[in-house]
């Protein structure tokens, strides 16, 4: 039967048309029928139909021609690598989808590059000729040189053109699944969260067969369970009496704790086997520190996270405490549109309002003892005294352009503290790659990249490692009281502008005193910005109609004296709101 069945993925870049494709696969398998096929039919969650792009990977089972093939559809966001690179673990073969009026776009060559490092049989294919296609005859030869295929498809995904002889290309030349040797094994390469069945794994199966009711070990853990039912995907949970080798489906564990199951995980019958190699796990490169609101108990708000992170393993998870919102945890994510994501997700299915502070990014700190730390709090510098040196973590991009505007963003790497090592001029774009702290990546550059150029430029990046830089711990002051929750780690040439605009802000946003609120920007003992909130003033002697102006004076300087007094008691004795502090925490 494993010579019939064919593994594959779709990998594009966002809007190439990937899911429109996994649409025609449905309708010409017959796999739904068409009364029921809606325009994106993979896309389950409300917030991919939403946002018109692919956030999960979403795996099914179709039957054509006498062969079974297992579709994974993948995200095409840079922020989703993990779910593209979890998916084709599990597969021998990759279209490679280009939409014909767009061109090659970053995220397509991310995405080969990982294909082509598994080994995968790799069939190219050009979306959207029912459109016009300006040079079209330049873009196969760019896709000729990037893939070293020479038989590339030209089709309509939307019509339908060119769809079938793709998948019969698909039975033609991807290979059949690989197998390890004749002991079950499995590797989890997703999983969700149900109420009655536990959590149910998302599985691979590369030797072995697997039936209901079968004890099973996690080879992470040697945690021993039975399982409660196994199946496959149509896409919906579809039971079966047995999954064999080189079969993609899931497992009903029954397990209810989160934390047991593991991505990436093996599952055996045999604990003395060893495990599936070459997993990799993800490195999350941005941070944010998440906590729960004040409508809902810690103990949800921690179930939800851990059920999320079950149906996302690319987060990580820190416990962290903060003096104004109380228990939390520090999540780390592989990008902002991931950190957006999150949010709208625990809001949307597990009906969890999270406060959200500032997205930023661990520091490596070398002290003067020889001893590195990792930080992602300022309020964990250690003194100044002790510091050998900070590294700011520093990516390595790749930006893909029409070359009109290759001037603008060369200027816009060098703003962002960027250099620019390499540029490629293929026949129809040019190839930018280049090094720039992650800090500034994740401020904005990528709306900024898209904005000067018209929308065609896109994005790649990844972690490249640390590097030494001018960078010191800006503190805010609210009268004469530091704030370490308003502390953040800055380069040393923009702190005073970064100063003044959080102090202006607190100064527009705070409720004034009885008494002037000095607001101060400082590093270290330096006061490098100042601005004032006046007191209120009350007018104690607007009640004096006529007489002697001599009363009228005594009442003034009788409220001089008394706001003096009250300035030196309510020195820090002020209290930001907590909407203020999330203002001023999200602030860049």
């Amino acid at each position: 039967m494993i010579d019939k069945i064919r593994n594959f993925a779709i990998i594009a870049h966002i809007d190439h048309g990937k899911s429109t494709l996994a649409d025609r696969f449905l309708e010409l398998t017959n796999t739904v029928p068409k009364e029921k096929l809606v325009d994106q039919y993979l896309d389950r969650l409300s917030l991919e139909r939403e946002k018109g792009i692919t956030i999960k990977m979403q795996p099914v089972r179709m039957e054509y021609k006498g062969y079974i093939l297992n579709l994974i559809d993948t995200p095409g966001h840079c922020d989703f690598y993990y779910e593209v690179s979890r998916a084709l673990f599990c597969v021998e073969g990759a279209i490679l989808l280009v939409d014909g009026t767009q061109g090659i776009q970053a995220q397509t060559i991310s995405h080969l590059k990982i294909a082509k490092d598994l080994g995968l049989k790799i069939i190219p294919a050009i979306n959207k000729i029912d459109l016009n296609i300006p040079d079209l005859d330049s873009l196969i030869y760019d896709i000729e040189r990037l893939t070293g295929e020479k038989d590339i498809h030209l089709i309509s995904a939307k019509f339908g053109t060119g769809v079938k002889e793709l998948l019969d290309d698909i039975i033609e030349k991807i290979p059949e699944p690989k197998v390890y040797n004749d002991s079950f094994k499995a590797l989890i390469f997703d999983s969700h969260f149900d109420k009655y069945k536990g959590i149910i794994a998302h599985i691979r199966i590369f030797s072995g067969k697997l039936k209901k009711d079968e004890a099973l070990y996690l080879k992470s853990n040697g945690y021993k369970f039975k399982n409660l039912e196994v199946g496959i995907f149509t896409p919906d949970l579809k039971e079966k009496e047995l999954l064999e080798q080189g079969e993609i489906g899931y497992i009903a564990t029954g397990i209810k704790e989160p934390e047991i199951i593991k991505i990436g995980d093996t599952i055996l019958k045999d604990l003395n086997e060893e495990e599936i190699p070459g997993y990799k796990e993800p490195t999350p490169v941005v941070f944010a520190s998440v906590y729960p609101s004040e409508n809902i108990s810690y103990e949800k708000f921690d179930s939800n996270i851990k059920k999320l992170k079950l149906n996302d393993p690319s987060i990580s998870l820190e416990n962290c405490y903060s003096p104004v919102f109380g228990r939390g945890y520090l999540v780390g994510f592989l990008g902002l549109l991931h950190l957006e994501i999150f949010k709208e997700r625990l809001k949307r299915e597990f009906e969890t309002e999270i406060i959200l502070t500032l997205p930023s990014v661990k520091y490596e700190v070398l002290l003067k003892n020889g001893k590195i730390i990792y930080i992602q709090n300022p309020q964990e510098l250690p003194d100044p005294s002790k510091i050998e040196e900070i590294r700011e973590p520093i990516a390595k991009v790749f930006i893909y352009s029409p070359l009109a505007y290759i001037e603008k963003i060369s200027n816009l790497i060098k703003n962002k503290r960027g250099i620019i090592k390499e540029q490629k001029i293929l026949s129809s774009f040019v190839e930018l790659e280049g090094e720039m702290p992650l800090d500034e990546l994740i401020s904005g550059f990528y709306d900024e990249l898209k904005s000067i150029s018209s929308g065609y430029a896109s994005l790649n990046w990844e972690f490249l490692g640390y590097r030494k830089e001018n960078l010191v711990k800006l503190d805010i002051l609210v009268a004469e009281e530091e704030f370490p929750a308003l502390s953040r780690i800055v380069h040393k040439d923009f702190a005073e502008s970064i100063g003044r605009k959080i102090i202006k802000e607190l100064k527009n946003l705070l409720p004034r005193e009885q008494f002037p609120v000095k607001l101060q920007a400082a590093i270290g003992k330096k006061i490098i910005a100042r601005e004032t909130i006046p007191a209120l003033k009350a007018d104690v002697a607007g009640w004096l109609y006529g007489g002697d102006i001599t009363r009228k004076i005594k009442l003034w300087q009788k409220q001089k004296r008394g706001k003096k007094k009250l300035e030196k008691l309510g020195k820090g004795k002020v209290k930001i709101p907590n909407d203020v502090l999330i203002k001023i925490l999200r602030l860049r």
